[in-house]
């Protein structure tokens, strides 16, 4: 029996009481989960943290709720583990979700724990990280429920584009519990686990099919999948890695090998294999991939939203170490042609760089916009107006390079000078023209046009030398020397100054 009349006593309590709320629903629920080859929520957080690192707050919370006689039921923790650590030694915030405390609902404790981590986030500057596995209000604690969602994401709103944002999905996550994951700068979703607002039984169908990791991927919700706890709290830990503490700082480098001397002198075998990659047939495609992975440092592309949109491609990369984010057109799914999925897409990957000072690289082969009756329903005005919105408002550093067609607005859109290119290049493959000259030939010479005409007029548009004249590129350069070209232009971006219109903000068209 402990003395709580005696230090060593009240000692002795505090330690039962801290390891209750280790394992708040018993030894037989964590036996369980783990039987079902899943994480608990602490050791969720256990895994993706430093080890030994993890400092937990607000363990001993519990609810206040009398109501349905539920005094007599009030675990510690109350439905949700949080605190913070480090991951590769640099500090975060961090909470993860339980969902075998009250079934995973949100009560007035629960939402006051996650609203605190979330002001000690942003009072210190640091990323927050989220695991979410929850069902949403708590029904007996009533409309205070409501208002800690409000709470909630209102201080998921204030962090935007402050701190950086990793939202992972591990668990069945529906109702108004689904919203906030989805205002994270980078979202995983394990395989699995489930992400709806509408109840499955409401919906009539089962969750996996219209809020499974699948659904998500291919609609650009989710950036990433994994497969199991344990790779979603590693991708997390990855992700983490290309990203700043905060707005105002600077990316984490990595070691890497730099470059001295000219950029002539830096051209090596890899580099080469560029000088052969654009087919001289111009129906033939290729995949982009190869041009990023030979430019950027090796075996560093981390490809985010691969399953959303496929015409365009998004992920951070590392160039002499420093971490860079790229944008390109895929010319093997639309012809590289933008569409309004993958113009929101890039937008939305865009404004994150932006946010945490992480120039944003641009390869660029695109014929222009799908030009289908579908696509013009669906709004594709409005939506890919986002892309060219984004660039132009971003004040990193931007650097463009044209490997082959640039035509009509997606020269305008995909990283021109005059919409805020810092640098832009093209390669002598490069296409630069208004339109294709098929359509030229028809608007010069009407129906009448011949195939001479139009093999001429190709022969006259369809190169990069024009833009060169006038300054709309900045240099035509060897497909080999591109690595070398970004080297430098980096270099010198890191002095970039932007000063900026007095507003409160710009009126996207969300």
């Amino acid at each position: 029996m402990t003395d709580l009349k005696t230090t060593a006593g009240k000692i002795e309590d505090l330690n039962n009481r801290l390891s209750e709320s280790r394992i708040p629903m018993g030894a037989e629920t964590l036996e369980a989960i783990h039987a079902a080859g899943n994480l608990s929520a602490r050791e969720r957080i256990e895994k993706l943290l430093d080890e030994g690192s993890f400092v937990e707050t607000d363990a001993l919370a519990r609810h206040r709720s009398t109501d349905f006689g539920r005094e007599h039921d009030r675990p510690y923790t109350d439905g949700v583990v949080t605190g913070y650590g480090t991951v590769d030694g640099r500090k975060v915030c961090i909470f993860s979700q339980d969902p075998t405390v009250f079934d995973g609902t949100l009560g007035e404790a629960y939402a006051e724990k996650l609203t605190k981590v979330y002001d000690l986030a942003l009072k210190t500057g640091v990323p927050i990280i989220g695991l979410y596995d929850s069902t949403g209000p708590r029904v007996q604690e009533g409309i205070v429920t409501l208002a800690g969602y409000a709470r909630i994401m209102a201080r998921v709103t204030q962090a935007s584009g402050l701190i950086p944002q990793i939202g992972v999905v591990v668990g069945n996550t529906e109702g108004i519990a689904a919203f906030a994951p989805t205002l994270s700068d980078v979202l995983i979703i394990t395989q699995g686990a489930t992400l709806h607002q509408a109840a499955p039984h409401i919906a009539g169908a089962e969750a996996e099919t219209f809020g499974g990791a699948a659904v998500h991927a291919a609609a650009g919700t989710a950036h990433l999948v994994a497969q199991s706890d344990a790779e979603a709290v590693a991708l997390a830990r990855d992700v983490l890695a290309f990203l700043p503490a905060n707005n105002r700082a600077e990316a984490p480098r990595v070691a890497a090998e730099i470059s001295s001397g000219s950029i002539a002198d830096n051209v090596s075998d890899r580099d080469h294999k560029l000088d052969t990659i654009i087919p001289d047939t111009a129906a033939e495609a290729y995949d982009m991939h190869d041009v990023i992975n030979t430019v950027v440092d090796e075996d560093t592309f981390f490809e985010l939203a691969a399953d959303a949109a496929e015409n365009i491609i998004t992920g951070f990369a590392y160039i002499e170490g420093r971490p860079v984010g790229i944008v390109a057109n895929q010319p093997l799914a639309l012809a590289g042609a933008l569409d309004s999925a993958g113009s929101e897409k890039a937008a939305r990957f865009i404004r994150a760089c932006d946010a945490f000072n992480t120039p944003v690289i641009e390869f660029v082969d695109s014929p222009g916009f799908v030009p289908t009756p579908e696509e013009e329903k669906s709004g594709l005005l409005r939506r890919a107006s986002k892309l060219s919105f984004a660039y132009a408002e971003a004040t990193v550093g931007k650097l463009t390079v044209i490997t082959r067609k640039a035509i009509g607005p997606a020269y305008v859109f995909m990283g021109s000078k005059d919409l805020g290119a810092d640098l832009a290049y093209a390669w002598p493959t490069a296409e630069i023209a208004v339109t294709q000259a098929s359509q030229a030939a028809l608007a010069i010479y009407g129906e009448e046009a011949t195939p001479e005409q139009e093999t001429e007029l190709a022969e006259q548009i369809l190169h990069p030398y024009a833009a060169a004249e006038r300054g709309l590129v900045d240099n035509v350069i060897e497909p080999s020397a591109t690595r070398g070209y970004l080297v430098e232009g980096l270099r010198l971006l890191e002095r970039k100054i932007v000063a900026q219109a007095p507003k409160k903000h710009g009126n996207i068209t969300l």
